[in-house]
């Protein structure tokens, strides 16, 4: 994520306003988007990444709480006097409960800010999964192609040899078949240095691998003989 959202819930302005300056004072300050209670409904799950719960009615603090759950997105409640740890952390079971005591500002800060950082490495550790994925399937496709690559040349040279030789045939054919098997030739020759890049390609990449190992081994010896 470029720059975290952070959903403030709460029916109190104070409560909005002290947690945003709070955050001012540390490096990383997410974008802040404050709503209050009985405005928290139908939530784009894609607008924010984190949500913190102050004080809110009862009854408006359940339907936050549902669609908070709804969301998937995890949730910091600050639990005052007046409400049961235990009946908010049955009400969404994704809930992190922070008691509303001394200190408790800079434990939501700290709080949060992991949760954000926690976020931030599982959505790069699933784009890394998703592009070594398709690193994968692209290896297995050029492993086929590589593996194919003499059986096609076989069958370029019979197609390659036989147009040739049929095209030595003067007035055996009329000029259009002419004109046909002078493309299939053509389309042949194209497809033979399409080929023969395929080779070129093979040896430039084992180059690259024996001069890689090569560096590898000089670093290691150099790091021990530093040591």
């Amino acid at each position: 994520m470029d720059q975290p959202t952070v959903l403030i819930v709460s029916d109190d302005a104070e409560f909005s306003r002290v947690i945003t300056s709070r955050w001012q004072s540390e490096r990383n300050v997410p974008a802040f988007t404050s709503m209050s209670g009985d405005l928290c409904q139908g939530l784009d799950a894609d607008e924010f990444d984190l949500a913190i719960v102050g004080t809110a009615p009862a009854a408006a603090l359940v339907r936050v709480l549902s669609a908070l759950e709804s969301a998937g997105k995890p949730v910091v409640f600050i639990c005052g006097a007046q409400h049961s740890a235990q009946s908010i952390r049955e009400a969404q079971s994704r809930a992190m409960v922070l008691h509303q005591r001394e200190g408790w500002l800079d434990a939501v800060v700290l709080v949060a800010s992991e949760i954000l950082r926690r976020c931030d490495a599982q959505t790069r550790a699933h784009d890394l999964e998703i592009q070594n994925l398709s690193l994968q399937r692209q290896a297995t496709l050029g492993v086929y192609m590589l593996e194919m690559r003499h059986g096609l040349n076989n069958a370029l040279t019979s197609v390659l040899g036989n147009s040739e030789l049929m095209l030595l045939e003067a007035g055996a054919f009329s000029a259009s078949v002419r004109s046909q098997i002078e493309t299939i030739r053509n389309m042949g020759l194209r497809m033979h240095e399409v080929l023969q890049r395929f080779s070129s390609l093979e040896n430039e990449l084992k180059v690259t691998e024996t001069q890689e190992h090569q560096d590898s081994h000089m670093r290691a010896r150099a790091a021990a003989a530093t040591r």
